[in-house]
């Protein structure tokens, strides 16, 4: 009989248990970044409202969760990781009830503003708590690994749970979903994960905090707007200016503070700091890509939402199969090598797209998808280890929520530059410049990884 690796023994002392009970809360946050994407026409056409107000239904939830992503994981290390965690999913749970029951656009935007707050001070605890449930490298990787494939099947769900359960029950049922789920998420999380340490020391600086989160807030507001408004208009020049303002703010506190923001240990570890560039990157390439896709299969191919979300389906669901390939790799080779071979993959998807002309086959568009997401998500695994590998120790949740943080970021900018890009040069030459902007991204990202992640080999585990 063979031996069994350090990894399968600690799965099997601990079980998977504690990562089905933190996964379900992550799965509910990346689920709603996707599935009221797909009911944003039918809310629109039900409460009587224009553009702009569905725009900030949508938009309201994912600035709020990037926003307040650093504030989330300051609150877990202070606090106790699995005490926020489930504070998060409550407060996402709840909001969720007030969405399905609004009586009209503002309450409803009000709520999906409170969905995001849930959603930021959970997502740093969800790492945090698998950081703390498993206690080997190898064991965390295939963990964070399966934690990256949850996310491949929220995203992948979304489209087709959001476009079946509108056609059928109505949009209020896209949020009465989260409930059952929410419910079971808490119940299971105060069963099977212990309590968290403490870092009663750990000071939050409120004022950093808030610049944190004005800055991040600002800037997907004004990333946002530029499609609609133009270079110039006002909430894209604002955008530009609070962005600027909360930055300069940041730097400061991060320089003279006596507890900034983010620990200067943080700021000055290479993998760490280049980890997060990755995720930003590599965020911005794939998210960016889907959102481009969407809108040229409805627009140019005259697919419906559902159809569109099954067009899109390979991209996704090979993330899935990326991330849980990634997490066994990673017992015979570095982060670093893994990592390089990913973004590859996916510079090279986005290339084939980029240079497929203007009326290339669905099987060539399938290639270049599948190529794309195999590659993010066989990417996210190691970023993320590495991330977490270089957390000092107390502040796991900061190190997961500066990571998310950038991400968030970085599907923003993705979503709104090829937007803006399509607006710009139409639909066909805007996605293909989108295409190969996200793939020199890819690149870029592979640059990163080969200057900032060590070389550092695992212990070979035996078959």
């Amino acid at each position: 009989m063979s031996a069994q690796s350090p990894s399968d023994a600690q799965f099997g002392r601990v079980g998977l248990a504690p990562l089905i009970a933190v996964c379900t809360g992550y799965f509910m946050v990346i689920l709603d970044v996707t599935i009221v994407n797909v009911a944003a026409p039918a809310i629109g056409r039900d409460l009587s409202i224009t553009l702009t107000d569905l725009q900030w239904i949508v938009d309201g939830y994912t600035v709020a969760f990037a926003g307040l992503l650093l504030l989330g994981g300051a609150l877990g290390d202070r606090w106790g990781h699995r005490r926020v965690f489930c504070l998060g999913v409550g407060v996402f749970t709840l909001a969720s009830l007030g969405c399905m029951l609004a009586p009209d656009e503002t309450v409803l935007t009000v709520m999906r503003v409170v969905e995001g707050v849930g959603a930021a001070l959970l997502v740093p605890g969800s790492l945090a708590l698998l950081q703390q449930v498993y206690a080997t490298p190898q064991a965390r990787a295939r963990a964070f690994g399966l934690w990256g494939a949850i996310a491949g099947v929220a995203a992948t769900a979304g489209p087709l749970i959001g476009g079946v359960l509108t056609n059928t029950l109505g949009w209020r049922w896209v949020f009465a979903i989260n409930l059952p789920v929410g419910v079971a998420c808490i119940a299971l999380t105060l069963a099977v994960v212990g309590p968290s340490e403490r870092n009663r020391s750990g000071a939050i600086d409120w004022l950093g905090q808030g610049a944190v989160v004005v800055t991040v807030a600002a800037l997907i507001t004004a990333l946002n707007e530029i499609g609609r408004q133009g270079l110039t208009g006002p909430l894209v020049i604002g955008g530009i200016v609070l962005t600027l303002v909360g930055a300069a703010v940041f730097a400061l506190r991060e320089r003279f503070a006596a507890a900034p923001p983010i620990p200067r240990a943080m700021l000055a570890s290479r993998p760490l700091s280049g980890g997060t560039v990755v995720g930003l990157l590599f965020n911005f390439g794939f998210y960016g890509m889907i959102f481009a896709a969407s809108v040229y299969f409805q627009q140019r191919e005259g697919l419906s939402a559902t159809m569109t979300g099954l067009a899109l389906l390979p991209a996704m669901a090979v993330t899935m199969v990326a991330s849980t390939l990634s997490a066994r790799l990673s017992r015979r080779y570095e982060h670093r090598q893994l990592m390089l071979v990913g973004l590859l993959t996916a510079a090279v998807g986005l290339g084939v797209w980029a240079v497929s002309g203007a009326t290339p086959s669905y099987v060539i568009l399938v290639v270049a998808m599948v190529l794309c997401g195999f590659g993010t998500s066989f990417t996210l695994t190691g970023a993320t280890a590495t991330v977490m590998g270089a957390a000092p120790s107390g502040f796991t949740g900061t190190a997961s929520a500066a990571l998310n943080t950038a991400r968030q970021t970085g599907s923003a900018a993705g979503v709104a530059i090829s937007g803006s890009l399509v607006a710009a040069l139409g639909l066909t030459t805007g996605v293909t410049a989108f295409m190969a902007i996200g793939a020199s991204g890819y690149l870029l990202a592979l640059l990163v990884t080969a200057l900032s992640i060590p070389r550092r080999r695992p212990a070979l585990e035996t078959a």
